[in-house]
């Protein structure tokens, strides 16, 4: 009330004041309380008139200023706050784009460089990234591939500029009206460019950017070329990144061949791939495409007919039971790549050594064994490598599933081999210069506080060196390996390819150092080419999508790691082992083979390692936590998937000998007793130090390995 009392009284004093003259002298100011009493006489009256009629003219002009004003001033706020809102506008917008990463300001980003593999035969085998030529052109696709995704996603695409402001005004109503956010209102020119420049945040400046670069995208591009962009590089879930990719993931065809009903589940994904799947929701991504169906008959994309056709014959998704074991080749070739060219700046096509024949075999070997024995035997996973004789991998099973599991453990996972170790020792041992007939005790024997024992816990008095590896005696891989030396026996191993530490102890001869199953496999290799060590290697060679040469194997080898008699011997035992010993079950008719089974302590893992002159491969089998297997051993399941994969892998393929020729073919020579393990003999290969008279094994030394032929 205070306020609106002081406000009257102002207005007073100012009704009091008298209007100014311009010529005589000032008006006299009437006293208080003159105004209210009534004129008395002519005078006064006559006075007051002219007062009023001098007044008149004053006021008028004042009211005619004052009903001009308001005009006159709302123009000059309204040119005032509009060109200061372009001025913010401006600025708004050069702030926002300068805040975008470095080099992305308008400049379309290319997609990430992406690699093709290629089996030996010249077919895909595999993709990884985005690949430069899964792009399509628009016009190649059916019409009815990307109206599906204007009607469902922005179905006035074609009349606005980038920004939809009914589309807007609509989603805020209902977002309005919904407590929170239920829909989006952005446009597909939005969309493109949220996913070639900005990050996947809510936040007002990444809004903001979003606006001024879908305006940017409709000034530089047609409406055609942002759909065809934003078909190319639009996620659709399940790794599919543009039309293509997603047609091949969902429906095993190109984009250019995709049904009705397939494109409006596709364009259905948009939406959100996860619960529109129609390999893991197939219900909900029918009922999707029902909605999308419908769009494109209210937009006049198709007839009503059509549509009904599309929805009673709906799309079926391509559900595949298991990944092909591929994937895991896919994984280690795509980490291998950036070692031999340097960071991937562009889509390379990468060509590999894999056999597609091949690989299927091994990979339906490991299944079909593991799903028949590995309940039985606690055993959950399994690997499996193929090789040929000069370390090209033909075949590679990382693991029982990839789509359960990534890991692959032919190439990631390191274990002990145990026996699978033990041609090792003896190729030591006969370069030391025991032979295969010379006779050996299998006895109880005790190294320290070691005391190694046979399998089956027996021991079987004088035996052949032959038998002993045949027949997988510990006790005398133990005795073999303290008379030459536990180091001797590492240096041999790491000769023929081991590339793992070992440890040079005692424990060594029975392979308690771990190694991987790709290594173990190559290093069997040399006994089956002729005494040479390889690296083993997927790649052949890496060219761009243009063709230019940016990588190509080069190279026969790493040399003589093996001398042809030592080589020779070595073959005969390890065939008797397979006809004769514990590997019987791996026997090819009509090839000749070898190899060795191993088993680990407490049958945590088992092994078998074999060869013919055509192939090298190996098995390993367990669990991945390596808790034990039912009495899993190297005897049993991996022979049986060796034997699964490397005998149809040899039909068609000539019987040719392994190298060094078979025993008979030996200078014949008189069984011996095992030279003297003295005392002296003892403490030196346990301890270290001394020397022995007897004489030394080839100085091969180790192979220098190019990084290159490593791979």
């Amino acid at each position: 009330m205070a306020v609106f009392g002081s406000r009257s009284r102002k207005s007073s004093r100012r009704k009091e004041r008298v209007e100014p003259r311009l010529t005589g002298k000032p008006a006299r100011r009437a006293p208080a309380g003159e105004e209210a009493d009534a004129p008395r006489g002519r005078k006064a009256g006559a006075r007051g008139g002219k007062a009023r009629r001098a007044a008149t003219p004053s006021r008028r002009g004042k009211a005619g200023s004052k009903r001009r004003s308001p005009l006159v001033r709302a123009a000059y706020w309204s040119v005032t706050l509009g060109l200061w809102g372009v001025i913010a506008i401006i600025a708004i917008s050069a702030y926002t784009l300068l805040a975008l990463p470095d080099g992305t300001l308008f400049k379309i980003p290319q997609r990430e460089p992406g690699i093709v593999m290629l089996a030996d035969d010249g077919e895909v085998m595999a993709r990884r990234g985005g690949f430069l030529g899964d792009d399509v052109r628009l016009e190649e696709l059916p019409p009815y591939v990307p109206e599906a995704v204007v009607a469902t996603e922005d179905h006035r695409f074609y009349s606005h500029f980038g920004v939809d402001p009914i589309g807007l005004a609509r989603a805020m109503f209902a977002n309005l009206k919904a407590g929170g956010v239920v829909q989006g209102g952005s446009t597909l020119t939005q969309q493109l460019a949220k996913n070639l420049f900005l990050e996947p945040d809510r936040t007002i400046k990444r809004k903001l950017q979003e606006l001024v670069l879908a305006l940017w995208l409709e000034v530089k591009f047609t409406k055609d070329e942002i759909l065809q962009l934003y078909l190319n590089r639009v996620y659709f879930g399940g790794g599919s990144y543009g039309i293509e990719a997603a047609a091949q993931h969902y429906f095993d065809r190109s984009a250019r061949e995709l049904t009705l009903a397939q494109a409006a589940t596709l364009a259905g994904l948009l939406r959100a791939p996860a619960r529109y799947n129609p390999i893991r929701h197939p219900r909900a991504a029918e009922d999707r495409a029902y909605v999308v169906l419908s769009r494109m008959v209210e937009e006049g994309f198709i007839t009503a007919g059509q549509g009904q056709s599309a929805i009673d014959h709906p799309a079926e998704a391509v559900i595949r039971d298991s990944v092909p074991a591929t994937q895991y080749i896919a994984d280690w070739v795509a980490d291998l790549v950036p070692q031999l060219i340097g960071e991937l700046k562009e889509s390379v096509i990468v060509e590999t050594t894999v056999d597609p024949r091949i690989q299927s075999i091994a990979e339906r070997s490991v299944r079909r064994n593991l799903d028949e024995e590995g309940q039985k035997k606690k055993v959950s996973q399994a690997a499996m490598v193929m090789l040929d004789p000069s370390g090209a991998v033909k075949a590679m099973v990382g693991g029982r599933s990839y789509k359960k599991s990534q890991f692959n453990r032919a190439v990631q996972a390191k274990r002990q081999p145990g026996s699978s170790f033990k041609p090792f020792v003896y190729l030591a041992a006969l370069e030391y210069g025991f032979v295969p007939e010379m006779i050996i005790q299998d006895e109880p024997v005790r190294f320290g506080d070691w005391a190694p024992e046979n399998y089956n816990r027996k021991n079987y008095g004088p035996v052949t060196i032959r038998d002993a590896l045949a027949r997988s005696l510990n006790t005398v891989a133990a005795k073999l390996t303290m008379k030459v030396g536990p180091q001797a026996v590492v240096d041999t191993a790491h000769r023929l390819g081991i590339r793992s530490d070992l440890d040079p102890n005692a424990s060594i001869a029975l392979g308690t150092s771990e190694v991987t199953l790709l290594e173990l496999t190559s290093a069997y290799a040399p006994f089956a080419n002729g005494g040479y060590a390889v690296a083993p290697h997927v790649i052949r060679r890496i060219t761009t999508r243009d063709g230019e040469l940016l990588y190509e194997r080069q190279g026969s080898g790493l040399g003589r790691v093996i001398e042809p008699f030592e080589l020779g011997e070595m073959n005969a035992m390890l065939r008797t082992a397979i006809r004769d010993g514990t590997g019987k079950r791996a026997v090819i008719d009509g090839q000749d083979a070898a190899g060795k089974t191993g088993t680990t302590q407490n049958w945590r893992d088992a092994w078998f390692v074999g060869y013919t002159a055509h192939l090298v491969a190996g098995v390993w089998v367990g669990n991945d936590d390596s808790t034990p297997t039912n009495r899993a051993t190297g005897s049993g399941l991996p022979a049986r998937i060796w034997k699964g994969a490397m005998a149809p892998a040899h039909e068609g393929m000539p019987a040719i000998p392994l190298p060094g020729g078979p025993v008979e073919e030996a200078p014949p020579r008189r069984p011996r007793e095992e030279p003297g393990l003295d005392i002296v003999d003892f403490l030196q290969n346990l301890f270290g130090g001394g020397s022995s008279a007897r004489a030394s094994p080839p100085d091969y030394g180790r192979p220098r390995f190019d990084p290159a032929q490593q791979r």
